[in-house]
């Protein structure tokens, strides 16, 4: 890790801080719950933004269209082509409240 000063003292690093957001995520053939990592202080729209070819999501439920568990797993890297709409589990969706318990 890099770590450097300016005049003032204030320090830079190469470590860029995100804050885990829980999410919904729809693809064409699955809808995905757990956590997008956000940089703080920014939008998820502005990650999704991001010239990065896939989106990480930590803590993911992958459902069948019919809302039904198919996988769980610690991590997965959703291409970000595949990706129709992201809600952020904060915003509420009738029906998709008993996925996220």
């Amino acid at each position: 890790m890099t770590i450097q000063y300016d005049d003032k003292g204030k320090y830079y690093t190469d470590v860029i801080r995100k804050a885990p957001i829980k999410a919904y995520m729809q693809t064409s053939l699955h809808l995905i719950y757990g956590e997008i990592h956000i940089r703080e202080s920014e939008r998820i729209k502005d990650e999704l933004d991001r010239d990065e070819l896939f989106l990480a999501i930590t803590d993911a439920t992958i459902y069948s269209l019919d809302k039904k568990p198919l996988y769980k797993t610690k991590f997965l890297a959703v291409c970000k082509e595949q990706i129709i709409w992201v809600l952020p589990d904060d915003d509420y969706i009738e029906g998709f409240s008993e996925m996220s318990g």
